[in-house]
């Protein structure tokens, strides 16, 4: 219970604090404070839309009621002059029924009530509605010895060092009972020992996916803790739980000494289980044996993440490690440690690259004809689809371009057209056109598929390969622009530099290219998708087709995987250097007089923000990289 305070020990500012926290939690709202000085009647100021709440505090314990009224009398008239919508009035002397009536009657109209007039009593009271207000005003803990006794009981007990919970992840997997006839705990959880921080990556890339699987995983990763804090019960969790030791195997593997432990742990486990396929050893570099282990054969991971994974599922079914009867779980705590060692920002701008090319210049106007008389929709919708420049067909007519006259010759055979209307471009795209029956979007999908259709004659014109995949039709460098190995300049005077488009690796050619996706907003451009397009290297210039879609999708999971940021974008640069050769646009024809203009250098962006990533290697020697040619064969091993 808290003590009855009679404010003595307070001076006239700390007592105008306290009443100001004190009125405002209670009306919930926070009062403006003054400094010292002339106040103009004013202790606490708060401003309404119907006007302000005036807070008055007087602190008149030991002149009494008397004095209070007096003054209060002679602050009439400031009071007035504030114009409050409401006043209230604090002070730390008692009141009795009649003081508070009597100052009513001095205060005015002001004064919505005698409720509005807080005396010692009630300031008490509202201290043990609100006790935190006690702790926050140091003040009144002179007068309260067991305040100051929790405050001070509170502050060492934070101080002192409190031993943590066991992190849950790690907690539930350890033996719930000491007794000796207690029921053993199940053997169902893949256990992944790792070198840390160096193959926490690879912990994060590989656990989420083995829980995809139905498996149970876990490693130290989860504790969440640095150094050593939890490893006596890691190696609990470990000698109970274990059905089976993942080891991640590198050549650091065997000089980490706390690694060692834990491997040596794995291998009492081993011996105490009788089973010599326990530890089941992850190859992620070639390098020495792990000691203890002998010739066991290891999950080759070297050649690649993926095909690393499908391999070691294949070593886990056959050795029958259990998995859960119902639906798989996947620990969110792998997501959380992932961002916890995300890299930082720096609040500081920094320049980026995008795959944007912008539109500077369109057609002013797209033109509607259409044919006097019956014809053949069939036959139109031939023509148009073969004409050389991008025709849509509307209704009975079509949209084009082209002018009049090219029309009537093209279109000779198929009919008679007129010109019925011209339409602004950029108003058929922002509304479609109701004459038309167009809306918005279809409109904007018409001029998208037109502007494709210029790519894709332009590109053509070049001379490049063709190739359709399943989000579009790609081109790629040929033979004919660029041949393998060929180094093609790219970048402004003075900063030149310079990226292959063709190349041979692991016993394919492959050809660099891109999509290209035309898009309106947030302002008109093209949007470039970088593309990779192999074939068997025969010993020709061009290679040998593919036809296998699937052979295709593994080649650039693997042979593109080492490309680092910097040499997807060198390559685009390149070929957009080819496309647009000493100009600085790309002009792609929309009939025999009309052209939309990209500009062939991609937009900058500012970001407010920016990161330390590693930038070691010049552009040239990220080029010559030996990762850009595929990773280096290795020999073929059967896993455990």
């Amino acid at each position: 219970m808290l003590m009855e305070y009679d404010f003595a020990n307070l001076s006239h500012s700390q007592f105008e604090n306290l009443c100001r926290d004190l009125i405002g939690a209670e009306l919930g709202v926070r009062f403006e404070a003054f400094p010292e000085g002339p106040d103009d009647g004013m202790d606490g100021r708060h401003v309404t839309a119907d006007g302000a709440i005036i807070l008055q505090a007087k602190h008149f314990l030991r002149s009494g009621a008397a004095k209070l009224l007096s003054k209060m009398k002679a602050e009439r008239e400031s009071i007035d002059a504030l114009q409050p919508s409401r006043y209230i009035l604090t002070t730390s002397a008692p009141l009795t029924p009649k003081n508070r009536t009597d100052l009513a009657s001095v205060i005015g109209p002001s004064l919505h009530s005698t409720g509005d007039i807080f005396g010692q009593g009630d300031l008490n009271g509202l201290l043990r509605k609100f006790p935190n207000i006690v702790t926050a005003h140091t003040a009144l803990w002179s007068q309260d010895s067991a305040v100051l006794k929790s405050i001070v009981t509170q502050a060492v007990s934070d101080a002192l060092p409190k031993p943590a919970p066991v992190p849950s992840s790690l907690a539930r997997l350890l033996p719930s009972s000491t007794e000796p006839n207690a029921e053993p705990p199940a053997r169902d959880v893949l256990f992944i020992l790792k070198a840390s921080p160096s193959d926490d990556e690879f912990a994060l890339w590989l656990a989420p996916k083995l829980e995809a699987e139905g498996y149970q995983v876990f490693a130290d990763i989860l504790t969440l803790q640095p150094g050593d804090r939890w490893r006596r019960e890691v190696s609990r969790a470990l000698e109970n739980r274990a059905a089976k030791v993942l080891l991640v195997c590198r050549n650091s593997t065997s000089d980490d000494q706390a690694m060692q432990d834990d491997i040596d742990i794995a291998l009492d486990v081993a011996k105490a289980l009788d089973d010599n396929r326990f530890i089941i050893q992850l190859k992620l570099e070639q390098g020495r044996k792990i000691k203890g282990l002998g010739d066991a054969i290891a999950v080759d991971f070297v050649r690649g993440w993926g095909e690393g994974l499908g391999t070691l599922l294949d070593t886990l079914k056959r050795q029958r490690s259990p998995k859960r009867a119902d639906e798989a779980v996947i620990d969110p705590n792998w997501e959380v440690f992932r961002r916890r060692g995300a890299i930082q920002l720096k609040n500081e701008p920094e320049r980026l690259t995008s795959n944007w090319l912008r539109i500077v210049e369109a057609p002013d106007a797209i033109h509607f004809y259409e044919p006097s008389g019956v014809i053949d929709v069939d036959r139109m919708k031939r023509f148009a689809a073969t004409h050389p420049f991008p025709v849509a067909v509307q209704g009975r007519g079509i949209l084009t371009f082209e002018s009049e006259n090219a029309i009537a010759d093209a279109f000779a055979s198929v009919g008679r057209f007129k010109l019925k209307r011209s339409i602004p471009l950029d108003q058929l795209v922002q509304e479609g056109d109701r004459k038309l029956g167009l809306e918005k979007q279809p409109a904007q999908n018409l001029i998208n598929v037109m502007l494709k259709q210029a790519w894709f004659a332009f590109c053509r014109e070049k001379g490049l390969i063709e190739y359709e995949f399943s989000g579009g039709s790609s081109f790629h460098a040929s033979p004919s622009v660029a041949a393998i190995g060929q180094r093609i300049p790219w970048g402004k005077q003075g900063d030149r530099r310079s990226s292959m488009l063709r190349n041979r690796a692991k016993g394919h050619v492959w050809q660099f290219g891109v999509t290209a996706l035309p898009s309106f907003g947030p302002f008109w451009h093209f949007k470039l998708k970088s593309r990779v397009l192999f074939a068997s290297d025969n010993g020709t210039v061009q290679g040998l087709e593919i036809d296998d879609k699937r052979k295709m999708h593994r080649l650039r999971r693997t042979i593109c995987k080492g490309w680092r940021n910097k040499q997807w974008y060198g390559r685009m640069l390149a070929f957009l250097e080819l496309l647009s050769g000493e100009s600085a646009y790309i002009r792609l024809r929309l009939s025999a007089s009309d052209e939309v203009v990209l500009e062939a250098a991609p937009i900058l962006f500012s970001s407010p923000v920016s990161t330390d990533l590693p930038d070691t290697q010049s552009g040239d020697d990220e080029e010559t990289d030996l990762s850009t040619l595929g990773r280096p064969e290795v020999d073929e091993e059967e896993p455990a």
